[in-house]
């Protein structure tokens, strides 16, 4: 029986074309009705947010359709893989929201794929080849004129096969022998002029240890893990576009081989494209971002200026926001670059629904209230979330003494400056409204200076009757509603503040332009678009007590200011708070 289509058991609305084609293959009965999708990372690096918008594809059509998803780690390359890769994308996905069905490994299939590559040696199909890289580059021709025959092509199957296991061996020479399908040197597609199958790399794998010294190349595994695992549709971005010819050819092959020629194009996995989701401002090569930890020009894979998964979770993105912004963008067959803005305006739609408020002053000025009793506290509430009741109330501390922000206050108030100055009134959030006199009884100035003329002091005055809850509190003033901390028990915290990494809006084809330019490598090209204001961090800054027993990765708004999370580096002793995104979009005055 067809799976339940996602218009039966969801909201209606507009499907996009990988679900129209996915629900053609339903009408029609193919794969036997099932849907059965893989997200295939290579584990030689940390998930980005590209990975992100295929992750909400591989496992959300698969969850829509009553499918099943795998994750398989293509680890044919153990030049770059790492065990702390599979483990950190493990983590990624899961923080995500998905959860697979199995997980497996490209390496899972050398046995079947090594098996799968003597039969087509046999079936003069597959050829091992002497020439270097350069000769065969130099070979396959170009996209207007047909490649050569390599001299070792129509090499008998018997040295072929014995040539092959000599590439396993462990003393064969990297980059002297290669295996290679037989196919069309004059195809039109370059893909399918004798491609490479199979390389030497004499490397040790993280599962297979030596078993293996010759590797399968990405084009001759991909297709084929699909079909043993009985994958029904391979999801894939648009530069796979010319390999799906291949993909089918070897599919098709490796049916063959296995004897199953009936119905061979009703149960196949099917490979469709989508475009790749590019950010204004952004890097997303793994490579790249290996390459800013490995020269330390960031704190690591999880530093929040980076555009990786945990990068994102640790400056306190939510996987709820990532999901939005990627339904937002969608999925079409045409690449396009997205604005940052519009990635940042899901995260501050999404935090404003989860957020807890708290009070924080990042610049401190000292107000002192002359009229408030010395010695004295009370406790206000102030309520958690005034967008989820649920979330309910916290007490703060109001004393004699606040801290406030440096730039609501003013000692020559600008014309339309609302906030507080001499002569002018503000109301304190869940407090009272207090008043910055002309001057003080003595005559003196309502403020104390440094002797660089910043202000370390600010006297009031305060309203008794205007505490919030009481009569007095409907008071109309001209005046802002200003946020506070109480000295009496403010947490001194580190707060960090985070810009965009790159001072260009398309850092990919930026680089490439000054590499050619320069004649320079990649990491010196970087080193010219970084952002030099892209992290300020301010020490000297006080929080509610509140606000500092938050668990790391707390979602916050501090109030008037931005959302903000607590920081995987926070102690008791110490709280640390990344800005995860201001409260308006500041990126069209940038």
């Amino acid at each position: 029986m067809a799976a339940t289509s996602q218009t039966e058991n969801t909201e209606k609305r507009s499907l996009n074309f990988i679900e129209q084609k996915i629900e053609a293959d339903l009408a029609e009965g193919k794969n036997g009705g099932k849907v059965q999708t893989r997200f295939p990372p290579e584990p030689n690096g940390y998930l980005h947010i590209g990975h992100a918008k295929a992750i909400a594809m591989d496992f959300g059509v698969a969850k829509r359709y009553g499918g099943i998803c795998n994750l398989r780690f293509d680890d044919t390359n153990p030049q770059k893989e790492d065990t702390e890769y599979i483990e950190s994308i493990e983590k990624d996905i899961k923080w995500l929201g998905y959860e697979w069905a199995n997980v497996y490994y490209a390496s899972d299939y050398f046995q079947e794929l090594w098996d799968f590559a003597v039969w087509l040696i046999k079936q003069g199909r597959a050829y091992v080849d002497e020439q270097s890289a350069e000769e065969i580059a130099k070979q396959k021709g170009t996209t207007t004129s047909p490649g050569t025959n390599s001299p070792y092509r129509d090499r008998p199957v018997e040295d072929n096969l014995r040539l092959f296991e000599y590439m396993n061996s462990g003393q064969c020479e990297p980059g002297t022998l290669v295996l290679r399908a037989k196919i069309d040197m004059a195809h039109p597609n370059m893909l399918f002029r004798d491609p490479l199958i199979y390389r030497v790399l004499n490397i040790p794998h993280i599962r297979t240890g030596n078993r293996w010294n010759a590797y399968p190349m990405y084009d001759f595994t991909h297709g084929q893990s699909d079909y043993l695992e009985g994958v029904t549709h391979s999801l894939c971005t648009l530069e796979f576009v010319e390999h799906r010819p291949l993909y089918d050819l070897f599919v098709t092959w490796m049916k063959e081989w296995r004897g199953e020629t009936e119905n061979i194009e009703d149960f196949r996995p099917r490979q469709t494209e989508f475009n790749k989701l590019n950010l204004s401002y952004t890097l997303m090569s793994k490579r790249n971002l290996l390459a800013l930890v490995n020269e330390n020009m960031v704190s690591g894979w999880d530093d929040p200026r980076m555009p990786t998964i945990c990068g994102f979770r640790r400056r306190g993105y939510s996987p709820e926001s990532i999901q939005k912004f990627i339904d937002k963008i969608g999925y079409t067959t045409y690449d396009a670059l997205n604005e940052m803005a519009l990635l940042e305006s899901a995260v501050r739609d999404d935090l404003n629904s989860r957020s807890i408020r708290v009070s924080a002053v990042l610049d401190p000025v000292r107000v002192v209230l002359l009229n408030y009793p010395e010695g004295q506290t009370e406790w206000l509430t102030a309520v958690n979330n005034p967008e989820n009741e649920a979330d309910g109330t916290h007490e703060v501390e109001f004393s004699r003494e606040l801290w406030i922000e440096r730039d609501d206050f003013q000692a020559e108030a600008e014309k339309k400056f609302m906030r507080l100055a001499p002569g002018k009134e503000v109301r304190l959030k869940n407090a009272y409204i207090i008043q910055c006199p002309e001057t003080l009884p003595d005559g003196g100035k309502p403020y104390e200076t440094d002797e660089n003329g910043n202000v370390t002091t600010i006297y009031c005055t305060y309203d008794p009757e205007t505490r919030s809850g009481l009569p007095g509190a409907d008071r109309k003033i001209k005046g802002k509603t200003l946020h506070w901390v109480s000295c009496h028990n403010a947490v001194r915290a580190e707060v960090r503040l985070y810009d965009r990494l790159w001072n260009v809006e398309n850092p990919r084809d930026e680089m490439a332009t000054i590499r050619e330019a320069q004649n320079c490598d990649a990491v010196t090209a970087m080193r010219q678009m970084i952002n030099p204001d892209s992290l300020t961090i301010l020490r000297n800054c006080y929080v509610e007590p509140f606000a500092a027993e938050m668990k790391p990765l707390s979602y916050l708004q501090f109030q008037r200011i931005g959302y903000f999370n607590v920081d995987t580096d926070a102690t008791a002793e110490h709280p640390v708070f990344n800005k995860t995104v201001g409260l308006k979009d500041t990126w069209k005055k940038k």
